[in-house]
């Protein structure tokens, strides 16, 4: 069993790289939101657990999350690859994954860091817009509707969600930076970090990983 770790601040493009490396290899895309949402719909006892946190609109503890990650592994088979986007978050739940793993004699393998500069994702994120309509995706740059804050679907009305701003993504990387340093640093000296490229286009952030991929 290999497993593999994709890193990245928000607008860091890590759904779009683990797409591409999905398609381009035997890798699974282990997301915890999708392990969570299809433990609480199968009504499992872990689920089940789970669920009392997110009804009462608290975060799901590590442990729990790391479970429905154990249970998910224990399902597979010796030789499945998995890639983890995203998680873990923090030390703790780096610790706690490998622990996971060793019990199935695995480890990770590889932690893809996933390098953009703070304008490039501001521009990512600030320029996003939605429709409040159909929930369509635009970029008022890189994919701009036809006709300024309209959806070319549907022709409902063009937003932008409150943590996009400029000043709320801003926060949310001073965030991420104070909480992953730790977990960076403890990658790093593992041997296990691999710094990537991702403020390029996707194509050529997908094949410079690819590249590096063991």
């Amino acid at each position: 069993m290999k497993a593999i770790i994709l890193l990245g601040a928000p607008g860091a493009g890590k759904g779009t790289l683990a797409e591409g490396v999905r398609t381009a290899t035997e890798y699974i895309h282990i997301s915890t939101g999708d392990m969570l949402r299809t433990a609480v719909k199968a009504g499992t006892p872990t689920g089940l657990e789970a669920k009392s946190y997110m009804e009462a609109g608290e975060l799901v503890p590590d442990e729990v999350i790391l479970r429905i990650v154990g249970e998910r592994l224990a399902q597979g088979n010796p030789d499945d690859k998995y890639m983890f986007d995203g998680f873990p978050r923090t030390l703790e739940q780096a610790r706690a994954l490998d622990a996971t793993l060793e019990k199935l004699s695995a480890a990770v393998n590889q932690v893809f860091l996933l390098e953009v500069p703070t304008p490039v994702i501001v521009s990512r994120l600030s320029g996003r817009r939605i429709c409040k309509g159909c929930g369509a995706v635009y970029h008022v740059t890189n994919i701009p509707p036809k006709v300024a804050d309209v959806c070319d679907q549907c022709g409902g009305a063009l937003y932008q969600r409150p943590d996009d701003s400029e000043e709320t993504v801003l926060n949310r990387l001073e965030v991420y930076e104070r909480q992953t340093a730790s977990l960076i640093d403890f990658y790093d000296r593992k041997g296990v970090l691999v710094r990537v490229n991702a403020g390029t286009t996707p194509q050529e952030a997908t094949a410079e990983m690819l590249s590096k991929l063991a």
